[in-house]
């Protein structure tokens, strides 16, 4: 006979709360329970098995490429070609390529894979795959706030590329000239007017995106929001509706789509890295992109910009990686997946960066000036100021190298986009099943629209850089680093592990163990807390965001974050019965659900079968 104290160890063992690792002995199948099967028929989330079956089948992949071309179209966007570079060029140049594959391979890797099971095991979204550990719901709504909000302002970068992409066509590239919109100390690519001696000079390409383009107010929020630019509008307008037409038939439609948002870029980038090694100062450039500055490695800052150049690049945090997964069949070997995604990155963006600077370098040679006086101002000014200037300077078809990088960069934006969308769209989705697809995409896209009309303002720029820092920054690293905690310390690294092995039959090392149980959740609080401590300010250009701008934009990442503790409080309260009391509620709340489990009828019952076992097994062992 138990007595009460091994009574209660073994209530608490029983997949409840394990805040700590299980015994590594305990091999394949024999890791601690879930709740005992009279515990989980109990619980509110696992009532309505019946109508499940009612409900529309899940969708999933048409055939594994569509899956791997559209992570990889999710993954290679943007940040890879202007973001990377720029990181990298600030970060100790060559050498900054050291922690950002290190930090690849600890943390990038292993937390893709991670949350890859995570979508996959139970084939759910970024909220109901939480059935894991209920306590850490608001995790997954916190994540799909956050990528809203990124989505709203990626798009507006996409109508961007888009404006640039038209302006090509003309017969002389706009930014090349210096037009009406233009100071007195405007530089044109072809100078044909000698300045004043001691006259501030700026180069044609920056006046066009700043005043003819942007329209930015120097005077930030000082005259409140503007109105937006009708040109911007419609360029954010077809950019939804393009977003809209990818996704209306959910991933049937977008994993078509994935065929040409994966692989067209890289024949552009194939082609520019081809033209721009050709040109004279092209080594330069290159030179100047992989000279290594070693000492910057012994800096905090660099390994800070790595993680956070993994975390942009992947997509890890945003919902998206777990939704894609999701739709997998239930034993696709998601550890090769996530060896080829990560690895193609890592390529994509050094060889992004190797073709960007060997333009650059070429345009510091026909300027006449140092490669860092050419790069300044951050990512975006590299890929609307630099890369159009440069452009501009070819002798042979400008205007249709201009074309191809900014059908390139909307191509690219178009892929990232779809992703963060059908992350959005999956929540819905999964919360009514019988909810056309069509109906949800085209109401996401409307609303991604209205408030995306806030970055075509003269005030735009300036509401994304706080977007940027407080949604697609602080907000993803909070909860990424929360969601690796509540998975490995709180559900159970050794339990994690068994359902590893139940999937793909595959066992897992001591590699894995140590990443996943120990390196990224404490890397990830370290990273986290350091930036908090560094954090000195935000500014965009030269102007400085007051306490008002930072305190409202703010608001954004206290509402991800809040929604943790209020799901957390939703979900006690749902379980909250007078004749249990709250600790049973709260010993429920931290349990798996017997939603945590694949969708197979056959296969979920084979799990449970054996959770059954387990619980059996672990009774005897305590028990004796």
């Amino acid at each position: 006979m138990m007595d009460q104290a091994t009574s209660e160890v073994l209530h608490l063992q029983q997949g409840r709360v394990n805040l700590s690792f299980e015994n590594d002995d305990v091999k394949k199948h024999k890791e601690q329970p879930v709740p005992p099967e009279e515990h989980q028929k109990s619980s509110p989330q696992q009532e309505g098995t019946a109508e499940e079956r009612e409900q529309p089948q899940r969708q999933q992949w048409s055939n594994k490429r569509e899956f791997l071309l559209s992570c990889i179209s999710m993954c290679v966007g943007v940040g890879n070609v202007w973001r990377f570079a720029f990181v990298a060029l600030e970060n100790g140049g060559g050498a900054f390529l050291v922690p950002y594959l290190v930090v690849l391979v600890l943390i990038g890797k292993p937390l893709y894979y991670l949350e890859f099971i995570l979508g996959q095991f139970p084939s759910a979204g970024p909220v109901d795959m939480w059935a894991i550990c209920p306590a850490f719901q608001g995790i997954g709504y916190g994540q799909a706030f956050s990528t809203w909000a990124v989505s709203t302002f990626y798009v507006s970068l996409m109508a961007l590329c888009l404006f640039y992409f038209f302006a090509s066509f003309s017969s002389v590239l706009p930014w090349a000239v210096c037009g009406p919109w233009a100071s007195s100390g405007c530089v044109p690519v072809y100078p044909n007017a000698t300045l004043p001696e001691g006259q501030e000079t700026i180069s044609s390409a920056e006046e066009y995106l700043v005043k003819e383009v942007l329209k930015v107010d120097p005077e930030g929020f000082q005259n409140g929001i503007g109105l937006p630019d009708w040109r911007l509008t419609l360029c954010l307008l077809l950019s939804w509706m393009l977003i809209f037409m990818a996704q209306m038939k959910g991933i049937k439609s977008s994993g078509k789509t994935a065929y040409f948002t994966a692989l067209f870029p890289y024949a552009v980038l194939l082609t520019l890295f081809i033209r721009g090694v050709t040109l004279p100062g092209s080594l330069k450039g290159i030179l100047f992109f992989l000279t290594p500055h070693w000492e910057e490695l012994l800096t905090p800052k660099v390994w800070f910009a790595a993680v956070n150049q993994a975390f942009f690049s992947l997509s890890i945090g945003f919902g998206v990686v777990n939704t894609f997964a999701s739709y997998n069949n239930f034993r696709n070997n998601v550890y090769l997946d996530a060896t080829i995604i990560s690895y193609t990155d890592a390529f994509t963006s050094v060889f992004a960066g190797i073709t960007t600077f060997s333009i650059v370098g070429h345009l510091a040679d026909q300027m006449g000036v140092e490669v860092s006086q050419v790069v300044r101002g951050g990512g975006m000014s590299l890929a609307f100021i630099s890369y159009p200037d440069a452009l501009a300077r070819f002798t042979f078809l400008p205007q249709f190298f201009s074309v191809m990088f900014f059908l390139m960069m909307f191509t690219l934006g178009v892929g990232s986009a779809v992703a963060y969308n059908t992350a959005i769209i999956t929540i819905i989705s999964d919360r009514f099943p019988g909810l056309p697809v069509w109906r949800i995409t085209l109401g996401v896209c409307v609303v991604g629209f209205l408030v995306g009309l806030i970055y075509t303002t003269p005030q735009g720029q300036y509401v994304l850089v706080l977007v940027d820092y407080y949604s697609g920054g602080v907000s993803i690293l909070f909860l990424m680093m929360l969601e690796t905690m509540a998975v490995m310390w709180v559900y159970g690294l050794q339990r994690f592990i068994r359902d590893i092995h139940f999937m793909l039959d595959r066992s897992t090392g001591l590699f894995w163990r140590l990443c996943w149980g120990v390196f990224n959740p404490i890397f990830l609080a370290v990273v986290f807390v350091y930036s908090q401590i560094q954090h000195q300010g935000l500014t965009y250009g030269t102007y400085v965001f007051d306490g008002i701008a930072t305190g409202v934009a703010s608001i954004l990442a206290v509402t991800a974050g809040g929604l943790v503790p209020l799901m957390f409080l939703k979900e006690v309260i749902k379980r909250y019965d007078t004749s249990k009391g709250l600790r049973r509620a709260l010993i429920d709340v931290f349990s798996a659900t017997s939603e945590w489990s694949p969708k197979d009828p056959a296969l979920r019952q084979e799990y449970h079968n054996l959770q059954a076992t387990e619980n059996k097994a672990t009774e005897r062992r305590l028990s004796d």
